[in-house]
């Protein structure tokens, strides 16, 4: 009854995902050859191992039991396998990462780069979402994070600026037609770009001046998902249609071009950036930790 460790694999990656689609995108694989292999393992075993439906996979009670036990068995394995990495001139193998938008857009270009240079034998797999997943679920082996929305249970350091602010902005045209705001409040009679997060909620603008402290709920005549939209925002902003609130290093460029004029800049609120997480392992990936050491080497310069 010896089943195929690929295919035992292939039973892990589905249930943590949470899907046949989830589990292909996190291990690089086809959703066709992930279902086969497990069918292919339950004809085998004699036994179902996952209740299908058109819209969820979860474990039957012997799947969970099987599970329970061959979780940690597989990873003992990988890691006994990844000891050989040790023995390499350069480590080896795939670091996938998950991310929100704007880490891939202002923290790891000025990383991967000198990262693969450094390590040509390491292949960066590179997740960019906005959504607050289980990151080992997913299939990843760290994540990027801000303080406030961190997993529990999980070793964090300091990866890019330690301090960022959020920046407001529109364009000299809008400011020429609408006038300027001279307090945070005074954006509740202006246009503004809004922003909503993959769970559906609609984050508040934050300015802060003085130990003053003001949230405003913004309306305006465009509301973006969070992250893979964030530039549409950016791009109406720029044309007129009204006010964005954003990273100011997303922003920076519009300013130094002119397409873009900050306004309440008394009042830009500053915020601790971002941190790399990964779970506390008795035995750390090779690819993983030859990141967190390149991180820490370049964070220290």
């Amino acid at each position: 009854m010896a089943a195929d460790l690929g295919d035992l694999h292939a039973l892990v990656a589905v249930v943590r995902a949470g899907g046949f689609r989830e589990a292909a995108r996190a291990t690089g694989s086809s959703a066709s050859s992930l279902s086969e292999a497990v069918r292919r393992l339950e004809s085998r075993l004699a036994v179902r191992l996952l209740n299908r439906t058109t819209r969820s996979v979860a474990p039957t009670e012997a799947g969970t039991r099987l599970l329970e036990r061959l979780g940690p068995a597989l990873d003992e394995v990988e890691a006994a396998l990844d000891v050989v990495n040790g023995f390499r001139d350069r480590p080896a193998g795939t670091l996938r990462l998950n991310v929100p938008v704007s880490a891939v857009r202002l923290v790891l270009p000025r990383i991967v780069p000198a990262f693969l240079a450094a390590y040509p034998d390491i292949r960066l797999d590179v997740i960019a979402e906005e959504s607050f997943v289980d990151m080992l679920a997913a299939g990843c082996d760290a994540g990027i994070r801000y303080e406030e929305r961190l997993e529990q249970d999980m070793i964090a350091i300091p990866i890019g600026p330690r301090q960022q602010r959020a920046a407001t902005a529109a364009s000299p045209a809008y400011l020429a037609r609408h006038g300027r705001p001279a307090h945070p409040r005074e954006l509740l009679q202006h246009a503004c770009m809004c922003g909503r997060f993959p769970s559906g909620a609609t984050p508040a603008w934050e300015f802060e001046r003085d130990g003053e402290v003001v949230k405003i709920e913004p309306t305006g005549p465009l509301t973006v998902r969070i992250g893979t939209a964030t530039d549409l925002a950016v791009d109406a902003a720029i044309g007129g249609s009204g006010v964005v609130h954003l990273f100011e290093a997303w922003l920076q460029p519009h300013f130094d071009s002119g397409a873009l004029e900050p306004i309440l800049q008394d009042w830009w609120r500053p915020f601790t950036g971002p941190f790399l997480y990964y779970p506390s392992r008795r035995y750390m990936p090779a690819p993983l930790r030859a990141f967190i050491d390149f991180i820490s080497r370049n964070e220290a310069d």
